[in-house]
């Protein structure tokens, strides 16, 4: 296996894509930044119980304050739709996304 690279800038320099490997529960607010910078449908709003378990959320609950959840966290739903762009962790202002290469299968 090996690290999959693309070469796309005009001097030739590689760039390898950063892909979301994982979301700090502790760190994420549930502000939903990342949720709405990613077009692909990566991540999704959890709530989170007294218990500490993750409990999806229904519609419209992600606008209201309180209600049946501690608190709200984003989850990482569809990572095989990530394309490594970054734009979750650059928008996230508690800086709780891991990031890393992907391997591919040569």
């Amino acid at each position: 296996m090996t690290d999959l690279t693309l070469t796309l800038h005009p001097q030739g320099r590689a760039w390898v894509p950063q892909f979301v490997q994982a979301i700090d529960g502790a760190r994420c607010i549930g502000c939903g930044r990342c949720f709405r910078v990613c077009g692909r449908g990566v991540l999704a709003l959890m709530g989170v119980d007294d218990a500490g378990q993750h409990v999806p959320m229904a519609m419209g609950d992600d606008e209201e304050d309180g209600g049946e959840y501690e608190k709200k966290v984003m989850t990482i739903a569809h990572p095989e739709d990530c394309i490594g762009c970054g734009a979750c962790g650059r928008i996230c202002p508690k800086k709780c996304h891991t990031h890393g290469a992907r391997a591919v299968e040569d």
